[in-house]
């Protein structure tokens, strides 16, 4: 089983940047798909970014897509979201999740989430 832990969250304004870590331990997610999603108040999880094992190609809901960057760096067992041009829409938690295949992230193992909070 995979520990994942989330860092990098925290209160942004709109049209600022925040890059998310998502450090997993236990065992290496190097073979193993990356997703990241995210929970708004009020609102189902819903899916924001996805990243083969190797790196490519990558996913992205529409509405993130040229302003999110997913990545991984698997030496370090890590992977990252690069957020840019940040709205208040962006507000959530964020979840990381590892799993066998990109279609079957949900059901995979998911970190405690960290909080992005957009001012606008």
């Amino acid at each position: 089983q995979v520990q994942l832990v989330e860092s990098g969250g925290g209160l942004v304004q709109a049209g600022g940047s925040l890059r998310l870590s998502c450090a997993a331990s236990g065992r290496t997610f190097s073979g193993y798909a990356v997703g990241w999603f995210r929970q708004a108040p009020g609102k189902e999880r819903e899916f924001a970014a996805a990243i083969t094992w190797s790196g490519s190609p990558t996913y992205y809901a529409d509405s993130v897509k040229g302003r999110f960057t997913i990545s991984r760096d698997n030496a370090k067992n890590t992977a990252y979201l690069q957020m840019n041009s940040l709205k208040s829409e962006d507000t959530a938690v964020y979840y990381c999740v590892v799993g066998r295949t990109i279609p079957t992230l949900h059901l995979g193992s998911w970190g405690q989430g960290t909080q992005v909070t957009v001012s606008s």
